[in-house]
């Protein structure tokens, strides 16, 4: 019998384009044989529709004119079990969902909003549960968690947006003061993905302008030292007992992989690594394999780390559902270690379905 399958794409974040292309790979990808699928796409917006678009029109953004849409709401009260639907003739239908895939990037979608909403709902789904993708979001917490570990990661420093605009002379002394005087300087809010908001700042006045930048996606902000060096990244998969994927490098276009770089310069690249030792590439997962544990995951996770020059592995950040288009590293990382995409959704959603809160 097949399993009633939930697909929520989009979302009201800055990166509803890109969760809108990872659904599109997605469902493009899932055994319809196996599953009955239900989409539901929230709009920047943030409203909730119930549509019968495919993938080539989720994809565009031009699914929000699709005809079939009709008004959804997914209701926290487990004995609904699933979406109640509003039809336009002012008549309503519950649906019964067994399992729901959030293809959503950003706030309100990997930062435990929705899986909180989930949670409430008493339905099963793929990645993290609430605490460990609040916890994972956010910059600051994660740093503060990983230092309680044997992973070695960048220095940093964390403020806020109301102390930064209350005397922002004071906090770019404390800032320099605690890196010593070194530049350049990576700004970050603390509560962004796909690298949205973040800035490299080389002096002063790039500082303050990059705190300014980060303010507007997040009210803390995270300031990091520069770390030179190949840019890696492994995807855990796993309940209970993950398992890492091959390392894979990201070959940036620009200065650093930023949101231009990831989806729309084409000049970007990744590879499988293959010209670094066993034992190197077996630290570089075992890290991984620790963060994740560290975060509390379960179902997926990509991490990132750099690997310097002289063969430090630097974590850099935790990323609860990565993205899923067709040249996201998480996907082909699995595929490179002999996962193919559609098992890899079969086997998502299995671990969904097998984890018991």
């Amino acid at each position: 019998m097949k399993k009633t399958l939930l697909v929520i794409f989009g979302g009201a974040s800055s990166e509803h384009e890109v969760s809108c292309k990872s659904a599109a790979s997605v469902l493009r990808n899932l055994n319809a044989d196996k599953y009955e699928i239900y989409k539901v796409g929230i709009t920047k917006g943030g409203n909730w529709f119930l549509t019968e678009a495919g993938p080539d029109t989720i994809e565009t953004g031009e699914w929000e004119q699709d005809k079939s849409n009709c008004r959804a709401a997914l209701s926290p009260d487990p004995s609904v079990g699933g979406l109640t639907i509003l039809h336009y003739d002012g008549t309503y239908e519950t649906i019964k969902i067994d399992v729901a895939h959030p293809v959503l990037h950003g706030k309100h979608g990997e930062d435990g909003t929705m899986q909180g909403l989930l949670e409430l709902a008493q339905i099963p789904f793929v990645g993290p549960g609430c605490t460990a993708s609040a916890a994972s979001m956010d910059k600051g917490i994660t740093k503060l968690m990983i230092l309680n570990t044997d992973v070695e990661q960048a220095d940093f420093y964390l403020t806020d947006r109301h102390t930064f605009a209350s005397n922002p002379e004071d906090i770019i002394k404390e800032i320099e003061e605690h890196f010593g005087g070194r530049y350049p300087l990576f700004v970050k809010p603390a509560n962004a993905g796909s690298s949205v908001g973040i800035s490299k700042a080389h002096d002063v006045k790039e500082l303050f302008d990059g705190i300014r930048l980060a303010a507007v996606e997040d009210a803390k902000i995270l300031i990091e030292e520069t770390i030179v060096g190949r840019e890696i990244e492994v995807a855990v998969l796993g309940n209970l007992h993950p398992k890492a994927s091959v390392v894979g490098e990201i070959l940036a276009a620009n200065e650093f992989y930023d949101y231009e770089a990831k989806y729309i310069n084409a000049a970007s690249k990744t590879r499988i690594i293959d010209d670094l030792p066993q034992e190197k590439l077996d630290e570089i997962r075992e890290d991984a394999l620790t963060v994740y544990k560290a975060m509390g995951c379960k179902g997926l996770s990509r991490v990132d780390f750099f690997l310097t020059e002289d063969g430090r592995v630097v974590f850099n950040e935790l990323n609860t559902l990565p993205g899923f288009t067709n040249i996201s590293m998480y996907p082909k990382l699995w595929e490179a270690t002999d996962l193919p995409y559609s098992e890899l959704l079969d086997t998502l959603i299995q671990l969904a379905l097998d984890e018991i809160e």
